[in-house]
């Protein structure tokens, strides 16, 4: 497992790093932390060592066998500073080194792995000339800055220096990491959520579908460098582009117009839909004690798009069943021209935070995934469909 290094500078964002830092380990990551003389102002060490499970840094000089500033710039996979400082960031530009934190970065530079930072300041901080000019030496020597977002600061007044969102940083940290170059051409569209066929407008007939494996599938593409477009029925806040669709019928529309690499239907498609929809609420004392609804059939979606696919293209679909499952799912495959399919069960997938999955191709190769977490078996599923 990858081993991230945490900075963090005297800045009153310096509090949501603790949640930053309990996200990296909730995911199986190993944290150590070091952190400013002033920061020590806005952060406890004792928490950052308790929620790292590791020691925290500060001192530049201990007594141990080997420089610290090198120790941990060995150990680390990742540097990330969150949030930076507008000083930290001018030492780092000039190459400076009079703290700890300065001389790991000073070091950490040359062995060209990744650096990420976060910057948090007053918004006129911010657009100071120097701090931009520094901040593009810093991104030509290859560090990746995730840029503050329009907020109320903590000076009372709203504008540009507000950190990130915690998760677009921990997003961009693990693209930062496992970023392969070669997918930055390549595009996934990923299809999302269970849809919604309308009744009236108040009703609506749809699934249990929570979306969770279908936004795994988007993460985990977008975190390998792949151009990443989700077509949801669910809304969600991500660093990739995401359509909101809601029938079947408007996924079918929003999917035509795209040029893609991959599709992956993930989403739960509705079968059927209501023949005719009320434009107004359907009330009980004119319904009376029975409602009926006449349904009719849903495009096949995939069916649809696989049927105009390009070479460079691939389609990759889902089962989900209770029985019968890789027989439904070896069908589904031919019938639908498709180039994987994803089967699952029901009980292991269905409003879960865990998936067991098997991927069968076109030529009747089988992978079983054991149960995982929806997250982790993204990741194998990409791996296996992707080139």
């Amino acid at each position: 497992m990858k081993n991230i290094l945490i900075g963090i500078t005297s800045s009153i964002a310096a509090y949501k790093i603790y949640e930053l830092i309990r996200k990296y380990v909730k995911n199986g990551y190993n944290v150590k932390t070091v952190y400013t003389p002033n920061a020590v102002n806005f952060i406890s060490p004792l928490v950052l060592e308790t929620l790292s499970k590791n020691p925290s840094y500060c001192k530049q000089f201990e007594p141990r066998n080997n420089p610290e500033h090198i120790n941990l710039c060995d150990w680390a996979d990742i540097f990330v500073i969150a949030p930076i400082s507008a000083n930290t960031i001018s030492k780092f530009a000039s190459g400076i080194s009079d703290n700890l934190l300065t001389s790991i970065f000073c070091a950490y530079i040359s062995t060209k792995k990744p650096v990420l930072i976060a910057p948090a300041m007053n918004e006129n901080m911010w657009n100071n000339p120097f701090i931009q000019e520094n901040l593009v030496k810093l991104k030509k020597f290859g560090v990746t800055v995730d840029e503050p977002i329009n907020g109320y600061l903590a000076c009372g007044t709203e504008g540009k220096g507000h950190l990130d969102d915690i998760n677009n940083i921990y997003e961009n940290t693990l693209r930062c990491l496992f970023e392969n170059k070669l997918n930055n051409s390549k595009k996934i569209v990923v299809t999302v959520g269970g849809t919604r066929e309308k009744i009236d407008n108040v009703r609506y007939i749809s699934n249990f579908s929570s979306g969770k494996m279908g936004f795994a599938l988007c993460d985990w593409a977008y975190r390998l460098g792949y151009k990443v477009k989700a077509v949801s029925t669910i809304e969600n806040s991500k660093p990739y582009e995401i359509k909101l669709v809601s029938s079947a019928n408007d996924m079918l529309n929003a999917l035509k117009n795209e040029d893609y690499n991959y599709l992956i239907m993930a989403s739960a498609v509705a079968d059927y839909r209501p023949k005719s929809i009320s434009d107004k609420k359907l009330l009980k004392e004119d319904i009376g004690d029975n409602l009926c609804l006449e349904l009719v059939k849903n495009p096949d979606i995939i069916s649809e798009m696989s049927k105009n696919k390009k070479d460079n293209q691939r389609t990759i679909g889902f089962c989900l069943g209770d029985k019968d499952i890789i027989r439904l799912a070896e069908n589904k495959l031919k019938n639908k021209n498709l180039d994987f399919i994803i089967a699952n069960d029901v009980k292991t997938a269905l409003n879960t935070n865990t998936n067991k999955v098997t991927i069968i191709d076109k030529n009747g190769k089988i992978i079983d995934i054991d149960i995982d977490t929806k997250e982790n078996t993204a990741k194998k599923i990409l791996e296996v469909v992707c080139d």
